[in-house]
């Protein structure tokens, strides 16, 4: 008896979706008692490839809190945990995030005291990176924070809401 299924899959490190028809040709004995499972599926070629482009984005923030105090809560293990992640180890340039027990590393490509921070993470393409530029503003003294960061096309609305929330948690704990 043969199947066919649709499938789509979803490579995130590369930005690819592949959708194609597949064939059951196998199936998986199990001694415990459950049912069959599918053991393979081949796909009926062409397999059409389409492409999820990655887009740049920036957000602006304001903070009254000096620029060397936003810099520390970018920087500082016992400060990032307080607003960005579970758990945080910084070995050199190497800063590995914890977030529900799952890790990502980033490395620290450009370092600027109170000034900015780029992160290139683990996993991203050559030309992304996760950026925080801050600065004063000479009229109002205020802190100026811009994050410039990189995600698929679709889920832009999604991750400057999450900035949002994140830049709120930060608000918070440095207090303004």
């Amino acid at each position: 008896m043969e199947k066919s299924f649709f499938y789509s899959l979803l490579w995130g490190s590369i930005g690819c979706v592949a959708v194609f028809e597949a064939k059951l040709v196998g199936t998986i004995e199990c001694s415990t008692g459950l049912p069959p499972s599918p053991s393979f599926f081949l796909p009926d070629f062409p397999i059409t490839l389409l492409h999820m482009e990655r887009v740049k984005f920036t957000l602006e923030f304001i903070f009254k809190a000096s620029p060397a105090i936003v810099y520390k809560f970018f920087t500082t293990p016992s400060c990032l945990v307080r607003w960005f992640c579970d758990e945080v180890d910084i070995q050199g340039e190497t800063y590995t995030f914890s977030w529900s027990g799952s890790e990502e590393e980033a490395e620290l490509i450009e370092d600027i005291e109170n000034e900015k921070l780029r992160f290139r993470w683990e996993e991203a393409e050559e030309e992304e990176y996760l950026e925080f530029d801050i600065s004063k503003s000479p009229v109002t003294g205020e802190t100026i924070l811009v994050i410039t960061d990189f995600c698929d096309d679709d889920e832009v609305d999604d991750q400057k809401q999450l900035w949002h929330s994140q830049m709120e948690d930060l608000r918070k704990e440095m207090g303004g």
